[in-house]
């Protein structure tokens, strides 16, 4: 569980040399705002994040960060296009009603979208489904199917399948192995615990 709770960072690590000192980033499902007081700190980026939990909200107020309590979509369509040079979407995908529409109004609003994920297709995963019918409880998937609200199983290769087919230009990914700490280069889709790819629509405008 422990990893689970410190995936913000792992993220970071991961990020923090794609996003460029002083940019702009919205964050959809901030939490409670580790991932932008970072950024802030180390880049002194201009951050607002979006979440429905309150409780996460008021964290992330206390560490000087703002944010919106509202919808995804609603708050998206607010913005005009190119609001901001980045937005990242962190473990939200999963739990979003309608994710193609999320994504493309983040690439609408944004220049570039981080977009970071479990990658169901892991092979524990796989294995788990084979023999005994049921998912997994580890460090990639840390809680029960009751105790989540997952609905949207992502794979690497099927997301990489919905940009080809949207015009979505993947720019950059980084994988990660099942201990969400070592790179992992050889056959992501198999064995990649979790993944971040940076995207950009075909149609934007320079």
């Amino acid at each position: 569980m422990s990893r689970y709770k410190d995936t913000r960072k792992i993220e970071l690590n991961a990020i923090r040399d794609w996003i460029g000192e002083g940019q702009s980033v919205l964050d959809l499902g901030c939490g409670r705002g580790i991932l932008l007081s970072e950024l802030v700190r180390e880049k002194n980026v201009y951050a607002v994040g979006i979440d429905l939990d309150f409780e996460k909200i008021l964290k992330a107020v206390k560490r000087d960060i703002n944010v919106l309590n509202c919808d995804i979509l609603e708050a998206l369509k607010s913005f005009d296009d190119q609001s901001f040079d980045w937005i990242i979407c962190s473990r939200t995908l999963p739990e979003l009603e309608s994710p193609e529409t999320v994504i493309k109004e983040a690439l609408r609003v944004s220049k570039r979208v981080a977009v970071g994920f479990i990658n169901y297709a892991y092979w524990l995963n796989r294995l788990s489904l084979l023999l005994k019918g049921s998912r997994v409880t580890n460090d990639v998937f840390p809680s029960k199917w009751y105790e989540s609200l997952r609905t949207n199983d992502i794979s690497i290769d099927s997301f990489k399948e919905f940009c080809e087919s949207n015009d979505i230009i993947i720019n950059r990914s980084h994988f990660l192995r099942g201990n969400w700490e070592s790179v992992c280069n050889f056959m992501p889709n198999l064995f990649a615990g979790y993944a971040i790819f940076e995207i950009s629509s075909k149609n934007q405008k320079s």
